[in-house]
């Protein structure tokens, strides 16, 4: 490490050190995503050498929070911090909105149609069907396939377009 390196770091208070090594948690789900991205973290705080990371997951029972947890944990040890808490809170729920606006771009970019700013329909019926654009091709001419999709947080999409089907991250 130089001096400018060195000098940098020692400018960084341990909280947001802490906040640059959860840049490095990806999303077990959507790898291209970290936990940050997704908006999870609800808190983070550094008391005498004790770490605590609070997250909420994007669905209660979301089955990744367990290996988020034990990611979160082992990005900690492997920085050299040991006395870790990883605590779930479920309220406020999460929703979409707490996710950046890069993490959405990666997720396009990765052929996951982002979660809409809020809910657009395309017709006025009783059961309106949210308008997602395909990541793909930016289309708008597209159909819902499946409510679910590989998890709970995705439905399945096609495009009448390009014929592409993909997932479309569902805005809650």
């Amino acid at each position: 490490m130089n001096e400018s390196e060195h000098h940098s770091n020692t400018l960084l208070t341990e909280e947001e050190k802490l906040w640059h090594i959860l840049e490095e948690v990806k999303d077990p789900e959507v790898p291209v995503l970290s936990v940050l991205d997704l908006g999870i973290v609800r808190d983070l705080s550094y008391n005498k050498g004790k770490v605590t990371v609070v997250i909420t997951p994007t669905y209660s029972g979301c089955p990744a929070m367990d290996m988020i947890s034990m990611d979160i944990r082992l990005k900690l040890l492997e920085k050299g911090y040991r006395d870790i808490s990883v605590q779930q809170r479920l309220s406020p729920a999460w929703t979409t909105d707490w996710m950046t606006e890069s993490g959405k771009q990666k997720l396009k970019a990765f052929g996951i149609a982002p979660p809409n700013p809020r809910q657009q329909f395309c017709t006025p019926e009783m059961f309106r069907e949210e308008a997602v654009q395909c990541p793909h091709c930016n289309s708008y001419h597209t159909e819902l396939i499946s409510q679910f999709s590989s998890t709970a947080c995705k439905a399945m999409y096609r495009c009448l377009d390009c014929k592409e089907a993909f997932d479309y991250f569902k805005c809650h």
